[in-house]
């Protein structure tokens, strides 16, 4: 986990070598301070001698600008090499996420990753400079005043070691007793966040429905549950701060004790306790910025293993070594396929799918909720792998090709298409980066698009917002399809794409489909039967089997499912979603 984090720091290497340069540096300056405190106190104050006093006095300043010096270079440091470093995370995941296959992101949900690359980054970051400053000073100065004290007087700097004794017993036991606590308060933020998100979405089922209340009660539930899992984390860390007051306040009773004895005694000078008092303070001090980083550690070291987790995942699809670039056509071929999204788990979705399309064919897709249709197109674009069998496009395997330039070539328009923020032109050209206006247009023509866009007061300038909340779903359909041909792909896939459209703008674009695009290879899922009767053949799927694959008037008198089907819509005028059986 460490090395994968690590290999974030890159080009912040020698930021977050500096800074516990500087941070020594800082150290050894503020250690000879007291140092020189009791050369004052013993050979100027003590001795009437304001020579030596001026001396030590101009020395003690010159260290302490020294000090105020490097504590500043290293705190610039720590600073660029910390948010170098989350910066490094946050698009070394987000790369990684662009990896993924859709089986890699249906283990995470959108909550969780979105979690993991703002609050659990964040921890990071602020864990990582407090380690290149803190984690370096802390122990340089407990180590270097343990150092100074054992030269002053041996015996009393023994209190020292009693009280980190102490100290190191009482924090162990808090770590381990913390660490799960925060482990599961930063999957408790996956839960919030997931509420929030979830209700932003659907926030126009959620007034639709009058159901304010219910959510407000979810969210509150999830918020008082992250509330009393951080309460108990934070009561366990709230010893902290008692047990290093405890372990201070007895060091000092302690050397004001025994110190006042050895002065009595004539072994201890007044500069040299002056001097222990300040090494013990510095030393308590550096004990409690140590503690610090241990709860820093603590709460970090859960967002780390998440973060690692998804820089560690590896993408189930990859490119061979000799991926092929070019497909030759839209043909497609399943050899006796079997598919399923959890391999080994008995479940297939699709069960031995042989068949056999020709380039430019135009072919429909009907069944039932759960059949399998949209997983039978994913295939053709490898979004997914077949658990046995295999898919070729224009004659060959899908897994030899280059995977862009494989989905270049298959265009897909899926019924809950995205739209994102921009104008009409800027989605346009997700289909094609370099779209003229006047392709755009011709592309929105195809589709029926131009219809609204040219009512529009910016027409093609036209902003659309976040997912398309701005414009109906029967316009966002219309949208998504003309950027789909912007494409100009070799076979083309419309997943109950025009369910949001009239049945008389859908004759329209089949129209413009069959002039346009005679050579692409078409597959149109639908569940009316209006949408696909004029179709070259008719894929009808039951249960993850084919059922029937003909044309409608062949369908119609052999397969009972399709019958069914087309029955019930000429008696009802509707849709039918066949139940299977």
């Amino acid at each position: 986990m460490l090395l994968t984090l690590m290999k974030s720091i890159k080009e912040y290497k020698k930021d977050s070598v500096l800074t516990p340069i500087f941070t020594a540096l800082e150290v050894l300056m503020e250690i000879l301070i007291p140092f020189v405190t009791a050369f004052i106190i013993d050979k100027g104050i003590e001795a009437g001698d304001i020579q030596k006093v001026c001396l030590y006095g101009g020395i003690m300043i010159v260290l302490a600008f020294l000090s105020l010096f490097f504590g500043i270079e290293a705190g610039r440091y720590a600073a660029s090499a910390s948010t170098g470093f989350a910066c490094n995370l946050r698009d070394g995941m987000y790369e990684n996420i662009q990896k993924f296959s859709f089986s890699n992101i249906d283990k995470y949900n959108t909550a969780g990753l979105v979690t993991r690359m703002t609050t659990d980054v964040t921890n990071l970051q602020n864990a990582y400079q407090v380690i290149l400053r803190i984690a370096v000073r802390a122990p340089l100065m407990i180590v270097c005043s343990m150092a100074m004290c054992f030269i002053i007087n041996v015996k009393l700097s023994l209190v020292f070691l009693a009280a980190l004794f102490f100290l190191g017993c009482g924090l162990l036991f808090i770590m381990r007793k913390t660490m799960p606590l925060f482990r599961e308060v930063f999957s408790r933020y996956d839960d919030l966040n997931a509420s929030v998100q979830e209700n932003i979405v659907g926030i126009r089922v959620v007034k639709a429905f009058v159901r304010e209340d219910y959510e407000k009660g979810k969210f509150s539930k999830a918020a008082e549950n992250l509330c009393r899992l951080f309460i108990k984390a934070e009561s366990l860390l709230a010893w902290n701060n008692p047990i290093m007051m405890l372990a201070v306040y007895g060091c000092i009773i302690m050397l004001s004790w025994y110190g006042a004895h050895f002065i009595v005694d004539g072994t201890l000078t007044t500069g040299n306790l002056t001097s222990l008092f300040s090494y013990v303070m510095s030393m308590m001090m550096a004990l409690m910025m140590l503690s610090m980083i241990f709860v820093m550690i603590t709460m970090s070291s859960a967002s780390a293993k998440r973060i690692a987790e998804i820089l560690e995942e590896q993408a189930d699809l990859a490119n061979s070594e000799r991926a092929v670039k070019t497909v030759a056509d839209g043909s497609i071929d399943f050899n006796h396929v079997r598919f399923s999204y959890k391999k080994g788990s008995g479940a297939d979705t699709l069960q031995d799918i042989d068949l056999h399309i020709k380039a430019g064919e135009t072919i429909g897709i009907i069944g039932g909720t759960g059949c399998g249709k949209s997983s039978f197109v994913s295939l053709i674009s490898r979004l997914y792998d077949v658990t046995e069998g295999a898919v070729y496009v224009g004659g060959k395997d899908v897994r030899d090709y280059d995977m862009e330039s494989l989905r270049d070539q298959v265009a897909v328009v899926l019924q809950k298409n995205v739209l994102f923020s921009g104008t009409i032109v800027d989605n346009l050209r997700w289909g094609k980066e370099d779209a003229t206006l006047e392709e755009c247009m011709e592309a929105c023509r195809q589709a029926c698009a131009d219809e609204f866009i040219d009512r529009l007061p910016d027409k093609y300038g036209t902003w659309i917002e976040q997912g398309g909340s701005n414009v109906s779903g029967g316009q966002r359909q219309r949208l998504c399809i003309a950027r789909a041909l912007l494409k100009r792909p070799k076979i083309l896939i419309l997943d109950d794409s025009t369910s949001a459209v009239d049945t008389a703008t859908d004759a329209k674009i089949r129209e413009a489909f069959e002039k346009k695009i005679p050579g692409t290879t078409k597959l149109i899922i639908s569940q009316r039967i209006s949408s696909i009767e004029n179709a070259d053949r008719i894929l009808v799927l039951d249960a993850g089997r084919i059922s029937g694959f003909d044309n409608h008037k062949n369908l119609l008198a052999s397969n009972e499912i399709y019958r069914e089907i087309y029955e019930v819509q000429m008696q009802t005028g509707g849709d039918f979603d066949h139940s299977e059986k």
